[in-house]
């Protein structure tokens, strides 16, 4: 088998075409919590807070010298970034835990009783005759 052949085989199996939806549809699910959280959830808490944007918070360990930039440790970014990570770890376990429920739901369902074939009737008759006999 070619190298081509071999690779057209792996590309389209379908693990492989789950996977990239998987990680598409993470990529996008991930933007809308980082707007959430961005747009939703950090306002009210930096008005609590008294009108402190966490982006916005740093530290300056040295000033900005002619051409040279500031350098700074952005722990805003590293704060709102640890609430983005909380609130999709949180969605993520949720929806694991009903993906779970369903599958203890479905496993502890009784399965349906099996349908008798036409000899295991049969001998079911036989037997009751026999019964009756004696």
């Amino acid at each position: 088998m070619s190298m081509i052949q071999e690779f057209k085989a792996f590309a389209v199996k379908g693990n492989v075409v789950d996977m990239a939806v998987g990680i598409i549809i993470g990529a996008a699910f991930g933007k809308i919590v980082s707007s959430f959280v961005g747009d939703v959830i950090m306002p009210p808490i930096g008005a609590l807070l008294g009108g402190v944007a966490f982006s916005g918070l740093a530290f300056t360990v040295k000033a900005a010298a002619g051409s040279a930039p500031a350098v700074v440790i952005s722990y805003g970014k590293f704060i709102q970034t640890l609430i983005d990570f909380t609130i999709i770890a949180f969605a993520i376990f949720l929806a694991v835990k009903a993906v779970n429920a369903l599958r203890k739901a479905e496993a502890e369902a009784p399965p349906a009783p099996p349908v008798p074939s036409r000899e295991e009737i049969l001998l079911a008759e036989i037997r009751d005759l026999l019964k009756e006999r004696k």
